[in-house]
């Protein structure tokens, strides 16, 4: 099988992350996966939504947009319409549900972490993109307010990739937009550096998929989260990646 850009069925796109793309926010990365790119910034706020407040504990709040050229085609702003799309709203709380995943909210404290995603190009991948850039941008902000012997809110690494059935009816790692428009199979795959699954989206849109498949397609997911976490563990460098999963 010959994919989109030649890449080998188990290859990702190249990806690279630049830290503190932003001024004013605790945490800032750009996150380029091929030819997807997205702003991933962490902003810290001394307070807490309702529902938190005297718990103790704090909150991990996202936000995502796809910018209008983004896109071959222009996407009007969501805010012309004056309200978020479907897929806007459940890429969110997905953004939010993963992280939240590997933070400990009671040592975070009565703190919100604001993270926003901001798709300046889309070509695939999108939403797992913002996962992974927002992660390294949420360690960063953490380590704004990080005081030496207390536990670090971040326990774990994480990371995410999209996986797919291809139009040949082979699995492959990382979709572009032309194999994700075409894919018979759809997934979403997040983890945690413990090897642990933190989320499965998969669709079967061309088709029901089998079991075979799905393991396979879980493998790839795997393969590609792990190099992504060894990456971001590089990204972080010595001066923080020795943060996550702290205690003490």
């Amino acid at each position: 099988m010959s994919r989109w850009d030649r890449r080998a069925a188990d290859a990702m796109r190249p990806c690279r992350m630049t830290r503190h793309f932003q001024r004013y926010p605790a945490g800032s990365v750009l996150i380029e996966m091929g030819a997807t790119k997205v702003i991933c910034a962490a902003t810290v706020e001394e307070r807490v939504p309702f529902f938190q407040r005297g718990t103790g504990e704090g909150w991990i709040a996202a936000e995502y947009a796809l910018l209008p050229s983004a896109t071959a085609v222009r996407t009007q702003r969501e805010a012309v319409h004056g309200r978020q799309t479907g897929r806007t709203q459940e890429i969110e709380r997905l953004i939010g549900r993963s992280l939240r995943s590997v933070v400990d909210l009671a040592a975070l404290g009565e703190r919100t972490i604001h993270i926003d995603c901001d798709v300046i190009q889309a070509d695939g991948g999108t939403r797992t993109a913002s996962i992974t850039g927002a992660f390294v941008a949420l360690v960063e902000a953490c380590s704004t307010f990080y005081e030496k012997g207390n536990i670090f809110p971040v326990k774990d690494f994480l990371a995410a990739i999209s996986v797919g059935v291809s139009e040949e009816g082979e699995p492959i790692l990382d979709l572009c937009y032309e194999e994700d428009a075409h894919a018979i199979v759809d997934m979403n795959v997040v983890m945690s550096g413990a090897g642990k699954f933190v989320e499965i989206q998969g669709t079967g849109e061309g088709r029901p998929f089998s079991h075979s498949e799905l393991t396979s397609l879980l493998a790839l997911g795997e393969k590609g989260c792990t190099e992504l976490i060894s990456y971001e563990k590089d990204v972080l460098g010595s001066t923080l990646d020795w943060l996550v999963g702290r205690e003490g």
